[in-house]
């Protein structure tokens, strides 16, 4: 290999080490991310549909069906419709992943998501998350817009 020869290959070895440093790995928490309560679902694998309702009563806002029993393994398709007046959201977590990210709401109340575990939902909307359950436990789903957790908007998954 002649001196010019290395000197090229050097070069092309920078450039590849520099433009990774600057590509990085896209954007934070979304390179190879892990989820508290399991991983995407897969299109191409049959799914249970499980519907799932928000909306406001009384002073309360709900989750019509607040509770959801699922086996390790199974896959979920959660249809989800916002029949209240206001905007909902569904986030599918830990317990302690949903109130740490509460309190990052608080702070940014117009938060957007774009996360396969979790998504927003304006006034008449629906849409869908495609969900399997790899882990046994207990896991929730809750609107984690400021003072709709705390007015009731909290549902359960059971992994059995």
């Amino acid at each position: 290999m002649n001196a010019f020869h290395r000197i090229g290959v050097a070069l092309f070895a920078a450039m590849l080490l520099s433009a990774s440093a600057w590509a990085g790995e896209g954007p934070a928490g979304h390179h190879e991310e892990t989820y508290s309560a399991g991983e995407p679902g897969d299109a191409k694998k049959p799914a249970r549909i499980v519907q799932v309702t928000m909306g406001e009563t009384d002073g309360k806002m709900t989750f019509t069906l607040d509770k959801v029993e699922v086996s390790k393994e199974e896959q979920i398709k959660f249809v989800l419709r916002n029949n209240g007046e206001l905007d909902h959201e569904f986030i599918l977590a830990t317990t302690a992943d949903n109130l740490k990210h509460a309190g990052a709401m608080k702070k940014n109340p117009d938060m957007e998501h774009d996360d396969p575990n979790g998504t927003r939902l304006a006034p008449k909307k629906t849409g869908e998350i495609l969900w399997k359950f790899t882990k046994r436990g207990t896991f929730e789903y809750s609107c984690l817009i400021p003072g709709h957790r705390e007015a009731g908007m909290i549902g359960n998954v059971i992994v059995k």
